[in-house]
């Protein structure tokens, strides 16, 4: 399970393996652009796949099922274009980012709307960010009392980071058309639609096997993996079942 780009695998995924419960070996893999002080100059989601390979590898699994939510849901895309051969399902919970090609002319607007976020000093960033995700008039939630966690301070860079890669990355559509195995993808009633929606809409036309289910209460930053994990857990459940008997989609 990879993380976005805010919270911390942990506190990101902690009620939903909570849901799936101990029969489940359930992973949450930290992102690589926090595993330095600073992002890597260089970043590309080449690097969180070379990450996923190598935890896969070191934990002795052929084969597995792939769950990523906003960048980690882009780097998860990533991966199954370079090794789909390694999955058994993928599940996406609404990735931030899907390739470049076949862009709405709402989903472009929005991503410049994003590559305006590089003028503003870090205390609007994440705020402005935040707002960018959501539908117009959604409330978005209040930020925790007290002084920001110690992690909190590398998010702005690792965000930039990951809107740095999306502008030039080359995601293999032909290599994501060819992916056989199911996909899930969860998305948020109240998510901004020009972006995720737009999203949802493109993978469908692109795997050959892809189910979408709507969370009309939500939204990307009280997404259902914290808000809804019982039933996400039964949709992973329902995929990873459908995945091992290779079952036509619902």
């Amino acid at each position: 399970m990879l993380p976005g780009s805010v919270l911390p695998g942990e506190l990101a995924y902690g009620s939903l393996v909570a849901a799936l419960g101990s029969d489940t070996d359930a992973v949450v893999k930290e992102l690589e652009v926090y595993a330095s002080p600073e992002a890597p100059p260089d970043y590309t989601l080449d690097l969180e796949v070379g990450g996923v390979l190598r935890d896969a590898d070191q934990r002795g699994w052929e084969r597995f099922h792939l769950v990523g939510y906003s960048g980690g849901g882009a780097a998860a895309l990533a991966f199954a274009a370079r090794h789909s051969e390694r999955l058994a399902s993928l599940a996406l919970l609404e990735p931030a980012w899907a390739g470049r090609w076949d862009l709405s002319s709402p989903e472009q607007a929005l991503w410049r709307e994003y590559d305006r976020l590089e003028t503003l000093p870090s205390d609007q960033f994440m705020r402005t960010f935040m707002r960018l995700a959501v539908k117009p008039g959604v409330e978005l939630p209040p930020p925790p009392p007290g002084d920001p966690p110690p992690w909190m301070a590398k998010r702005p860079g690792g965000i930039r980071a990951f809107m740095k890669t999306f502008r030039t990355y080359e995601l293999d559509r032909d290599a994501l058309a060819r992916f056989d195995r199911p996909v899930y993808f969860a998305l948020g009633g109240l998510s901004n639609p020009d972006q995720y929606g737009a999203i949802a809409t493109r993978l469908s036309r692109v795997f050959p096997d892809f189910e979408l289910e709507v969370f009309d209460e939500r939204h990307h930053f009280d997404p259902p993996h914290r808000i809804e994990p019982e039933r996400l857990a039964d949709s992973l459940r329902a995929l990873w079942r459908r995945a091992e008997r290779r079952e036509p989609p619902p």
